[in-house]
């Protein structure tokens, strides 16, 4: 017992004898916890249905601004000779994994016969409609933008992998109408600031 004459280890009330909670006691409980749990996860669906209507604006915020940046790239003249050294060989070595130094020299002197065979062939590297999208991926620009892009414009976005391999319309435009293509281009997605 305690000072004030109640004992320590519990109440000292045999619970047996204790008459039962009102029915409508419990009911009044459990129609309480029911109201504050629907309110709490109404309050929970509202807060994440605003931060992914926040998340959603901020992505398209995004989106738009890739786009003046894909406008603004394309618009500088002389960006198509920019190349960045070791880049497409190190994308290359980490989706290889570790080479084999006899395995890279083999492959090597493969790979230089079929580009002396292919140098007659419109490759998609040297085509003027996917260079510019190929000049993307070597500044940066994140690659499924730049696909979603060339969806857009009608072309396959399946040959950034492939860069070497001949345009699937065989290149047959004369120098002419490459030029004509790429003017048109360049002048319906430019931006002025």
């Amino acid at each position: 017992m305690d000072e004030d004459g109640l004992p320590i280890v519990g109440s000292g009330v045999d619970l047996t004898k204790v008459p039962a909670i009102q029915q409508r006691r419990i009911v009044a409980y459990l129609n309480q916890f029911v109201a504050h749990t629907v309110r709490f996860l109404n309050r929970f669906s509202t807060v994440c249905e605003e931060k992914l209507a926040n998340i959603s604006l901020r992505i398209q915020q995004i989106e738009t601004t890739l786009c003046i940046l894909e406008a603004k790239l394309s618009s500088i003249p002389g960006l198509e000779d920019v190349t960045i050294e070791g880049l497409g060989q190190q994308q290359t070595a980490q989706a290889n994994g570790p080479i084999n130094p006899s395995q890279s020299q083999t492959e090597t002197s493969a790979m230089q016969k079929a580009e002396a065979a292919a140098e007659n062939v419109m490759t998609v590297a040297k085509d003027p409609r996917y260079a510019r999208y190929l000049k993307m991926v070597q500044v940066g620009v994140p690659v499924m933008a730049i696909r979603n892009k060339m969806v857009m414009e009608g072309l396959d976005p399946n040959l950034l992998d492939t860069p070497d391999a001949p345009v699937p319309d065989g290149g047959a435009k004369s120098s002419e109408d490459q030029d004509a293509a790429a003017n048109s281009s360049d002048s319906e997605s430019s931006f002025s600031d």
